[in-house]
């Protein structure tokens, strides 16, 4: 099944840095550093602007055609955070 993004072509490629967080989000796990040190060494930025341009970097149509499995996972792992935020959220004001 696609959705709309998955069938836009996208106008602008990624640039190289954000190129390099998707390629990093592919191979984090396998480097002998924690993640937030790896990240603040090669991004040269706090973890929270990492992660709000992961967001952005993940919603730009061109990261699928860099690497879809990749983008996908990360959608999935967003989405399933978001909806146990909502989730948490609901059954706090049901209490």
């Amino acid at each position: 099944m696609t959705t709309e993004i998955d069938d836009v072509t996208p106008s602008e490629p990624l640039t190289e840095r954000e190129l390099g967080i998707v390629r990093f989000e592919a191979t984090w796990f396998t480097l002998d550093e924690d993640r937030h040190d790896a990240i603040r060494a090669r991004f040269a930025c706090s973890v929270e602007d990492y992660n709000l341009e992961l967001n952005r970097v993940i919603d730009h149509p061109a990261a699928l055609l860099a690497d879809p499995l990749v983008v996908r996972r990360l959608r999935r792992q967003r989405e399933r955070r978001r909806r146990a935020l909502i989730d948490g959220a609901a059954a706090g004001e049901q209490a």
